[in-house]
């Protein structure tokens, strides 16, 4: 047979990577990319405060939450992180700071104190002689403490702890003192203070006491009637971390309570005309 008439043989071969393997290259990208997660997440652990890293040790240590030292507190409170007795200073700060945007002058200087107690970080937010956060003789907030009220409860939501809240007078008694008194006065004061903080972001959860105290507690006990002594006093308790109830002095629990509490039941909802001193 001549070369010419010799059948042509063509050789075909299947390519493909054999089924044991074809998928090994995607284990090996699954684990770069965990590893390159785990790397940016202790990068980021590095760099963040005492109190994240704390909380997300926590975590690991305790997924159900249940940890007494560290993670985020019994309630369930989302992001809120515990803040213990030394973090109130941090807190004192901020709140300053914030109030001095809000009063570049200084101009509430002298009506806003905040100090650290035993019960945790008072605010206290004092009146003038002519009036600086309510109308005198009333509880009809001044446009004053409704932009004070709402700086501080930005920055107080973002808290667990718990608020009280307390209304005082200074000894200025009404003309008609059985009909409407500075017991009334102090209680309807603080509530109003409530009603303003929980509509600017303070949870109702957050609220420990609502409670009026007339002129039993005033600043300058030496002078009865001091305009100082009119004031309403924001307290941010101290956290228990891992407990139920923070106790206060004399053996009081935290209870959360909507409704005023004072040393005597409102006789009136509206104040009789003679109280021109407060």
């Amino acid at each position: 047979m001549e070369a010419s008439q010799q059948p042509i043989i063509i050789i075909k071969k299947k390519g493909g990577h054999g089924g044991h393997h074809g998928g090994a290259w995607k284990v090996a990208y699954a684990d770069f990319v965990t590893a390159m997660m785990a790397l940016f997440i202790v990068l980021w652990l590095m760099n963040a405060s005492k109190q994240v890293q704390e909380a997300v040790g926590g975590y690991f240590k305790d997924p159900r939450g249940t940890s007494k030292k560290v993670g985020s507190n019994q309630n369930g409170s989302d992001n809120y992180v515990a803040m213990k007795k030394e973090d109130m200073s941090k807190i004192k700060e901020q709140l300053l700071q914030s109030i001095h945007h809000l009063d570049p002058l200084d101009k509430l200087k002298n009506q806003i104190e905040i100090t650290m107690t035993a019960e945790g970080l008072r605010i206290e937010l004092m009146e003038s002689a002519k009036g600086t956060f309510f109308e005198l003789g009333s509880a009809n907030p001044t446009p004053a403490l409704r932009s004070l009220l709402q700086v501080l409860s930005m920055n107080l939501g973002k808290l667990p702890n718990k608020i009280s809240i307390e209304g005082h007078t200074d000894a200025m008694v009404y003309s008609q003192a059985k009909a409407y008194d500075n017991w009334d006065l102090s209680t309807d004061r603080a509530n109003e203070a409530r009603r303003l903080m929980q509509s600017e972001g303070i949870r109702p959860e957050q609220i420990a006491q609502v409670r009026g105290l007339a002129d039993t507690q005033p600043r300058q006990g030496f002078n009865p009637q001091d305009p100082s002594n009119r004031r309403v006093t924001l307290i941010v308790q101290y956290q228990v971390v891992g407990g139920s109830e923070v106790a206060l002095p004399g053996g009081v629990t935290n209870q959360t309570a909507d409704a005023p509490t004072s040393a005597k039941p409102a006789a009136a909802s509206a104040p009789a005309p003679g109280r021109a001193g407060l």
